[in-house]
């Protein structure tokens, strides 16, 4: 089966960048779409942005300051956060879905603060 792991995050401070990646242990091909959520202490899981096939969305919070991307070819999807804020802090997971699965992985942690 095909796990998915983040990496990428940490401490930032505001106004910085961090770039998360999604490695799959599998190939990626078959997943229909491919997302990035994020889960703040005390709120719900969010949908941050999401890409299938050519096809990109963003939550409104973070257009223009995030960008989804893939690479087939490495199995791994990206998320690049520009500008962040205080209030991007949260554990950022990636989601696949297959026909027949849902992959999540374990989260990142990404903390905003000067």
């Amino acid at each position: 089966q095909v796990q998915l792991v983040e990496s990428g995050g940490g401490l930032v401070q505001p106004g910085g960048s961090l770039r998360l990646s999604c490695a799959a242990s599998g190939s990626i091909f078959r997943f229909s779409a491919m997302n990035w959520y994020r889960q703040a202490p005390g709120k719900e899981r969010e949908l941050v942005a999401s890409i299938a096939g050519f096809s990109t969305n963003y939550a409104d919070s973070v257009k223009g300051r995030f960008t989804i991307s893939k690479d087939n070819a490495k199995n791994t999807l990206y998320l690049q956060m520009n500008n962040l804020k205080p209030e991007d802090t949260a554990v950022y997971y990636c989601n696949a879905i297959g026909s027949l699965d849902i992959k999540w992985g374990q989260g990142t942690q990404v903390t905003v603060s000067s």
